[in-house]
């Protein structure tokens, strides 16, 4: 009996100490946490690569997946804000990049009786993007912006689930150490320019 009580406790405790480390609810907020881990992971390594004509797009659930191979579109697993706050921060620390920010002009004119949550939603992007110079146009403005720029460069979707019209957030990316007024000067300077 006594090798046999032995033997149980050698088969039952692994196994517990294997299983029952974690419980289905923590299992699923590991998991929520690696996906992510994992699409931030990505946006910080394309950042290294991405300069000035790239473009990030925050987007709401029905933005459609487009068949344009450099427009490359990942659904993640953060609500809106926290990415457009996200990508926000990480152009903001880079050296080489900042970016235009473009909303789409219809999102100031959508009615909270047309779309719950708006409201909340505009008080919530201002926060975010409190202090960053950002420009209005209409939606199919930023969207001839960004199919002539997917002739050429690359552009990133991060998809999210929220389910609100013209929440989109559209950064183009520039040069974060030359600006347009240098380039102006540059211009002028060089003969037959």
């Amino acid at each position: 009996m006594g090798l046999l009580k032995h033997s149980l406790i050698v088969v039952v405790l692994p196994s517990v100490l294997f299983f029952g480390c974690a419980t289905p609810t923590e299992s699923k907020k590991q998991e929520a946490m690696e996906k992510q881990s994992s699409w931030k992971s990505e946006v910080r390594d394309l950042l290294k690569v991405y300069g000035h004509r790239n473009w990030i797009v925050v987007a709401d659930a029905a933005y459609p997946q487009q068949s344009n191979p450099a427009i490359r579109t990942i659904a993640i697993d953060a609500s809106h804000l926290q990415a457009v706050e996200f990508v926000s921060g990480l152009i903001e620390k880079a050296k080489h990049v900042d970016a235009n920010i473009y909303v789409d002009e219809e999102l100031a004119f959508v009615p909270e009786k047309h779309a719950r949550g708006i409201e909340s939603y505009r008080n919530g992007l201002d926060k975010v993007l409190s202090g960053k110079s950002t420009q209005a146009l209409m939606h199919e403005e930023i969207i001839r912006k960004l199919d002539e720029s997917a002739k050429l460069f690359n552009i990133l979707i991060l998809k999210t689930d929220l389910s609100i019209p013209y929440t989109s957030v559209f950064f183009q990316l520039e040069c974060g150490y030359w600006d347009s007024g240098a380039e102006k000067e540059l211009r002028e300077a060089i003969p037959g320019d």
